[in-house]
């Protein structure tokens, strides 16, 4: 009672609104920027059962954003780390913790266990498999994003509402979208949008406001604007329309840091042999400036990936060369020296592992970012 007892006081929740909340369970998608958020004002709010999914472990450079970890969870799961902080944050929640993968083997049968689901992913397979399950199980989906000083916020998958592929049909091709580590993100942005998500979350628990059921809010945190896009449901959705045919989950086919696709690539240690015996090839950095600002392994040129097809006649060497490529783990790379070759430069390869594996391996001074 002295608990809520603020919440006791609001008209639209009292007593009997607290123990709906208590009676209510929410399935949060990712423990991260999002999910840290999420989790932590749902778990205040009072709202009885709290799964949460999510795979990962810790890392130092999760820790500016995702608040429900410390310094000292860094390597463990995120799943660990976020029940001690939340259950010290409300004991009398019950916290359910799945360290998996969501794929389409397991999406269903999660969903289809909870009330109401918190997407806080950080790629696009996952939010398209998280509204399919959420279509199929007949489950809200409280969608948020974040990416570099912009968030989104709607209510998918609602009776009374679109779902996201009304918004965004297909998904988009893998090499196409930007990692984390490209993009960035202000790391205060995932808390105002995940706090953002719970408020929504609360909303379509106790049946108040008007939750952003077909509708996205869309916040800039660098003009603190926001702004609201009605966003009709799609009459030949697959998903939602009237035209719906069997729809199935998809499979999952990237994270957040794509995985480099099939290109020759050489090792940091072949790289690093080539170079101790006068051999070194050229080197070419396709990531963003002020990356290599953080870890430079001393390249011959800098040129950005996605300014490459338009500079590709500024390249510093022959097209019969070898010319390694790299970026920071080895996405962006393997994308250039597919262009590459393409273009005629049929010795390009990728170094494999790209920054980091030059770090872990090499040369531990070089920042692992």
């Amino acid at each position: 009672m002295r608990r809520y007892q603020r919440h006791f006081s609001l008209e639209n929740v009292g007593l009997a609104g607290q123990r709906v909340l208590k009676a209510a369970s929410v399935l949060i998608v990712g423990a991260g920027g999002l999910g840290s958020p999420l989790a932590m004002y749902l778990a205040a709010a009072g709202v009885g059962r709290l799964g949460i999914v999510d795979f990962d472990v810790v890392d130092a450079s999760n820790l500016h954003r995702q608040v429900l970890h410390g310094a000292s969870d860094i390597g463990r799961r995120k799943v660990s780390s976020a029940r001690e902080t939340l259950q010290e944050i409300n004991p009398f929640v019950c916290l359910e913790t799945h360290a998996v993968r969501l794929t389409r083997k397991n999406a269903l049968s999660l969903v289809e266990d909870y009330d109401i689901v918190a997407d806080g992913s950080d790629n696009f397979p996952t939010r398209y498999l998280v509204n399919d399950a959420c279509m199929l199980a007949k489950r809200p989906n409280v969608f948020g994003s974040v990416y570099k000083f912009e968030g989104q916020v709607a209510v998918f998958a609602h009776p009374e509402g679109p779902c996201y592929r009304c918004m965004f049909p297909e998904l988009p091709p893998g090499d196409l979208v930007p990692s984390c580590a490209e993009g960035g993100v202000l790391g205060v942005l995932p808390g105002i949008v995940g706090s953002l998500q719970a408020n929504e979350v609360i909303k379509l628990l106790l049946g108040i406001g008007e939750p952003l059921i077909g509708r996205m809010l869309l916040f800039d945190g660098l003009t603190g604007e926001f702004h609201v896009l009605n966003v009709p449901r799609e009459p030949n959705c697959r998903a939602c329309g009237e035209a719906k045919n069997d729809l199935s989950l998809p499979e999952s086919s990237y994270v957040c840091e794509p995985s480099a696709m099939t290109v020759p690539e050489i090792t940091v240690s072949e790289l690093n042999a080539m170079r101790q015996n006068g051999q070194a090839p050229f080197l070419l950095d396709v990531r963003k400036p002020f990356e290599q600002d953080i870890a430079s392994i001393d390249a011959d040129q800098l040129i950005p990936v996605e300014a490459l097809p338009e500079r590709i006649g500024e390249l510093g060497a022959p097209p019969g060369d070898l010319i390694v490529v790299h970026c920071r783990s080895g996405g962006r790379s393997a994308r250039a020296v597919q262009l590459l070759r393409a273009s005629g430069y049929s010795r390009a390869v990728n170094l494999k592992g790209g920054i980091l594996a030059w770090s872990q391996e090499i040369d531990p001074a070089i920042p692992a970012y």
